[in-house]
C-alpha cells in the first residue's frame, strides 16, 4: 500500500488537485477536511459552540461519520444521511476551523483515517495528514499558494456555481483560517520535515497534478 498525505491551508486546491491524481493512479481519494465540515456542521446543527468541549465530546458518543466511495468520487455520510453537498459552504468551513481545534475531535475521526490508509493506497489530504495521522506515509506534499491567489480561485468557484463572491471578504476570512490552523494549540497546520513544498502560485491545476502523480512515483514507488 502507498499512502500519499497532501497538506496545506484553506483553498491551496488540495482537494481538486488530490481528487484527480488519486483517479489516475488509481488510488482512493480521502478528504478528511469533509470530514471536519460534517462534524462541525452536526454540532452548529445541535446548537453547540467549540467553546462547549465537554457538551461535544458527550454528542460525538452518539454520532456516526462515514465515507461512501463511488464513480462520482468520496459522499459523506452523518448518520447515514448524505450530506456531502450541504457542507460546501463558507459556514462549514468556519465551523470545521472551530471544531477541528478541540482534541476530542480530532481522536472521535483519527482511527477512520489511519483505517483507510491501511486497506488501501490513498491520496490522503487536509490540515496535519503528514505531521500526524500519516507520519508514516512515503509521500508527504505541503501544498500552498498565497492568500491572494486563493481569495481569487474561491471566488472564480462560487461564481462558476452561480453565487455571490466577494473577493475582500474571502481573502480576509483566508488569512483569518490561516492564522487559527496554524496557532491552534492542537496539532496545527505545518508541513512535515520530509514534506515537499509545492507552491501553485501560478499553476494550472494539469500541471499541479501532474506533480503531484510525479512525486508519487518518484517517492512511493508507484510504477503504474
Amino acid at each position: 500500500m502507498t499512502a500519499v498525505a497532501i497538506d496545506g491551508p484553506a483553498g491551496a486546491g488540495k482537494s481538486t488537485a488530490a481528487r484527480a491524481a488519486a483517479k489516475r493512479l488509481g488510488f482512493l481519494y480521502v478528504d478528511t477536511g469533509a470530514m471536519y465540515r460534517a462534524v462541525g456542521c452536526h454540532m452548529r446543527a445541535l446548537g453547540l459552540t467549540a467553546a462547549e468541549e465537554q457538551r461535544v465530546e458527550e454528542a460525538l458518543k452518539g454520532l456516526e461519520v462515514s465515507l461512501r466511495f463511488s464513480e462520482e468520487g468520496q459522499r459523506v455520510l452523518v448518520n447515514g444521511e448524505d450530506v456531502t453537498g450541504s457542507i460546501r459552504t463558507p459556514e462549514a468551513s468556519r465551523a470545521a476551523s472551530d471544531f477541528s481545534a478541540l482534541p476530542c475531535v480530532r481522536r472521535f475521526l483519527f482511527d477512520l483515517q489511519q483505517d483507510l490508509a491501511r486497506r488501501s493506497s490513498v491520496i490522503m489530504d487536509g490540515r496535519d495528514i503528514g505531521t500526524v495521522v500519516l507520519p508514516w506515509a512515503q509521500v508527504k506534499i505541503f501544498l500552498t499558494a498565497s492568500p491572494e491567489e486563493r481569495a481569487r480561485r474561491r471566488c472564480e468557484e462560487m461564481r462558476a456555481k452561480g453565487e455571490q463572491a466577494d473577493y475582500g471578504e474571502i481573502l480576509a476570512e483566508m488569512i483569518k483560517r490561516d492564522y487559527q490552523d496554524s496557532h491552534r494549540a492542537v496539532a496545527p497546520l505545518r508541513p512535515a520535515p520530509d514534506a515537499v513544498l509545492l507552491d501553485t502560485t501560478g499553476l494550472s491545476l494539469d500541471e499541479v497534478i501532474d506533480r503531484i502523480v510525479g512525486l508519487t512515483k518518484q517517492k512511493g514507488g508507484v510504477t503504474a
